[in-house]
This record gives structure tokens, C-alpha cells and sequence, in this order.
């Protein structure tokens, strides 16, 4: 496919090797050229997420053929469409779920994984969208079937995904509970919509939830955390609960792992992880978001919250404060006006 009047090469942050985040380094190499169902964005903004983090380490490589350069989110402007692109053209601002190439100067995503940008959204807010509202939309509410009325513990409130999740499931009539690392995290977890949080370097949130509850538990638990956190997970559900476990960021083999709650209680255990998903399969999120979501955006409710925003060149700095886990909400690179 020709592209006139675009550049052949690009900037864009490479990993010279598995490492810390000062393997991430500026650079410059080739632009990609969107496949048939693609259109190539002149990236704005990429969203700094955890996956990206494990990236970098070695720990998460990029499913075939998608691009090696890190980063899962963008937004910016299509400059050019596959010819089996229907739905977008040249010139529309969108922020689009990548499958990897997100922290470059252009970057290639499927139509079906791009979304027009909210109203009154600029660059910054609109790349802290896909990731983490993909993810909390796929697991909290078409996996975990939080319904209205129902009550929800959230791990790591003051994430990007926490966050994401605080904000929809209390905007959809759900009671959310929260565990954070700090009063800071659980005052502004609070405003957005918490109904308590949990600080889980001083008490056992398991405990807690049963006490805040009345003995009753959670009809979800979403976690990212994994191992150490399972058996207190199932202690804090109620009848019929479900556990979505969405990462395992300390561990994916729980010790003392006991099958008997799942049974008496009628538990579901289950999890995803969004990025082997389909094209078909990311564009059906994607659907449902523009139907239920974006609305709630477009009036100006649910928003990502920023916490700190950098230049590409950067990125380094973005990773050791994402590992720092001293953010509250989402860490965004700067790529282009």
C-alpha cells in the first residue's frame, strides 16, 4: 500500500533487552503500513499499563505478528485506512486497543478495535481509555455479570484498572469496596465513588468486607494481585460470587488452595486476559462499550483520572513511577500535538 506525504521512518521506544526501565530507549525505525482491516494512526498519546511493564521484563511477549514495540493504547489521528476499512478515514480522531506499537510516533490497530474520542476529550484523556475500560467492561461486567444492586470488591482502587472500575460499576448501581496502600489512595478512591476502602497494609480486607457486610461477602471480587490474595478472595464472597482474576502480579499457584467454598457457596472462579483475544472478539468489547459506556462518557461522567503525563522520550521515567506504584490512575507518554 502507498502512503504519500508520510514518512518512511518514525521515532519510536525500544527495549535494547529484557531489564529495568532503563533498557527503554528513544530510537528509529521503520513506519508499519496498516493490513487490510487496519488504519495507521499518527499517535498523540499512549497509555503507560502494567502488560507493558512485563513487556520490557521479558515476561510477556507480543502474540504473532503484532508489533514488538511495546505499548497496548493510543490516540490520534488515522492517516491512512486498509482497503477493507469501512467505518474510518483519514483525518477522524480516535483512541484505539492496540495489539502492541503504541509507544511510536505511528502505530497500526484494526478498526474494529478503535473508538471515536469522547466529547471534549483531548489526546491525553482519550489513550487513557482503551486498556483499562476493555478490560474492566470484558471481565467486571460481561465475565463477572455485575449487575445492578450488586456489591463489588476492587483490588488496587487507585489504579488505572481500579479506577476504571470504582467509576463503572458505582455509575451502574453497584456498591464497590476497595483495597489501597495509603490514606491518599483511599481518600481519592472515595471520591470517586467508593463506597469504603480497605487499607491492606494494616488490615485484613478479607475481614473487613465481612464486617462491613455484615457477614453477607461481595457478589464479585476482581483481582490483579493473585496468589497470596486467593483463599481471602473466596472468603469475602458471598453466595453465588464470582472471583475475576484479571493478572497475578505476586503469583499464580496460591498455597492451601481449598476446593470446599466453591462448592457449598456455588462460586464461580474465572479470569481473561485481553490481548490473545480476536479481532472479533476485542470488536465485540468494543461494541459494547460505544453502546453503554461511551454515552456516559460523552456527558462527562466516568473519566480516566491522569495522574502524570511524559514525553516519549521518557518512557524510562513513565515505567519507575508505574512500578512505583506511588500513581493514582493513569501514567501517559506524549507523543505529538
Amino acid at each position: 500500500m502507498r502512503l504519500p506525504q508520510l514518512p518512511d521512518t518514525m521515532a519510536f521506544i525500544q527495549a535494547t533487552q529484557p531489564g529495568g526501565p532503563e533498557v527503554l530507549r528513544l530510537a528509529t525505525g521503520p513506519r508499519p503500513e496498516p493490513a487490510a482491516d487496519e488504519v495507521l494512526i499518527r499517535v498523540m498519546a499512549a497509555g503507560v499499563n502494567r502488560p507493558d511493564v512485563a513487556q520490557r521484563k521479558g515476561a510477556y511477549p507480543p502474540p504473532p505478528g503484532a508489533s514488538p514495540i511495546i505499548g497496548l493504547e493510543v490516540a490520534g489521528e488515522v492517516v491512512a485506512c486498509g482497503p477493507d476499512v469501512a467505518g474510518l478515514k483519514a483525518g477522524d480522531r480516535v483512541c484505539a486497543l492496540t495489539n502492541g506499537g503504541a509507544y511510536a510516533a505511528y502505530c497500526v490497530a484494526p478498526e474494529a478495535q478503535c473508538l471515536p474520542w469522547p466529547a471534549g476529550y483531548d489526546a491525553i484523556r482519550a489513550a487513557g481509555i482503551p486498556e483499562t475500560y476493555f478490560t474492566v467492561w470484558a471481565n467486571l461486567f460481561m465475565i463477572g455479570r455485575l449487575a445492578q444492586g450488586e456489591s463489588v470488591l476492587v483490588h488496587g482502587g487507585s489504579s488505572g484498572i481500579g479506577i476504571t472500575a470504582i467509576q463503572l460499576a458505582h455509575g451502574f448501581g453497584s456498591t464497590v469496596y476497595v483495597t489501597v496502600g495509603s490514606a491518599a489512595k483511599a481518600e481519592a478512591c472515595r471520591g470517586l465513588g467508593a463506597a469504603e476502602a480497605i487499607n491492606y497494609r494494616s488490615h485484613d480486607f478479607a475481614a473487613e468486607i465481612k464486617r462491613i457486610t455484615g457477614g453477607r461477602g461481595v457478589d464479585v471480587v476482581l483481582d490483579m494481585v493473585g496468589a497470596p490474595y486467593t483463599m481471602r478472595n473466596i472468603r469475602s464472597l458471598a453466595m453465588d460470587g464470582r472471583l475475576v482474576q484479571i493478572a497475578f502480579l505476586e503469583g499464580s499457584k496460591p498455597d492451601g488452595f481449598d476446593l470446599a467454598p466453591i462448592m457449598t457457596r456455588r462460586l464461580t472462579v474465572t479470569g481473561s486476559t485481553m490481548r490473545p483475544r480476536t479481532t472479533a472478539q476485542k470488536g465485540e468489547i468494543a461494541r459494547a462499550l460505544r453502546a453503554r459506556v461511551w454515552p456516559v462518557l460523552d456527558s462527562g461522567r466516568c473519566g480516566p483520572v491522569i495522574h502524570a503525563v511524559f514525553p516519549l522520550a521518557e518512557a524510562a521515567a513513565a515505567h519507575a513511577l508505574m512500578e512505583s506504584s506511588a500513581h493514582i490512575g493513569k501514567i501517559i507518554l506524549k507523543v505529538a500535538d
